[in-house]
């Protein structure tokens, strides 16, 4: 509801739609609140002042939305785009890095630069987090992150097989705790949503023929 507002506002000059998206801005951010307080990252609205810092919480999304919005195209709001890279090595093994922020094990991830294609991106963030260097293959999956459950927020990850041609294996000092090769059998206990991506990345690393994975489509689309 806050992107097509924002969106809504970004294209609109007329005074009385403008109004309408902000008046569901704060809609939007009633919602907000209401799933932070049902989460515990909130206060117990339970008196005047405990409501009252509530509502403090739901004007402060608006305004947060409202300094973002921009002017035509610069404001349609759209998802934010990741890039992750499943590196495979002449032993079938797979490359991981162990976030440093939270200590789960997941392939090589990175958000999108501008000025550089999806497959550069994942050469870079491969290079970067890991010290491998590699070359994309194929486009594995391209997924939204959100609908999969593992993003608050609209965001497309688009997932390459890759394939480690040298570097030395060392792990980035602040975005990683750790680097590792590993097997289908062998992946560490905190290795994020693994049940749907490794058979798929191993599946690639060993050749096999796959075509690319994808989101289905609802039906009926539009949601009523």
């Amino acid at each position: 509801m806050a992107a097509i507002a924002r969106t809504g506002l970004g294209f609109s000059d007329n005074l009385y739609e403008r109004e309408r998206f902000e008046e569901v801005l704060n809609v939007a951010a009633d919602i907000k609140a209401a799933a932070n307080l049902a989460l515990g990252q909130s206060v117990d609205a339970t008196d005047a002042a405990e409501a009252a810092e509530v509502a403090r919480e739901q004007d402060h999304f608006v305004q947060e939305w409202l300094e973002s919005v921009g002017v035509g195209v610069p404001g349609y709001v759209t998802p934010k785009v990741a890039i992750g890279a499943v590196v495979g090595n002449d032993d079938g093994e797979l490359l991981l890095v162990q976030r440093a922020d939270s200590g789960i094990w997941l392939y090589p991830t990175g958000w999108a630069d501008v000025g550089y294609s999806p497959a550069e991106v994942a050469v870079k963030e491969v290079a970067e987090e890991t010290g491998v260097e590699c070359v994309p293959e194929r486009v594995l999956a391209v997924i939204d992150g959100q609908r999969m459950g593992f993003s608050r927020f609209g965001m497309y990850m688009l997932l390459f097989h890759c394939r480690a041609v040298g570097g030395e294996l060392m792990h980035h000092p602040l975005e990683c705790a750790d680097v590792g090769w590993f097997g289908p059998d062998d992946l560490p206990a905190a290795t994020a949503g693994a049940q749907w991506w490794a058979p798929m990345a191993f599946s690639a690393i060993r050749g096999d023929e796959m075509p690319t994975h994808f989101d289905p489509v609802r039906s009926p689309v539009w949601r009523a």
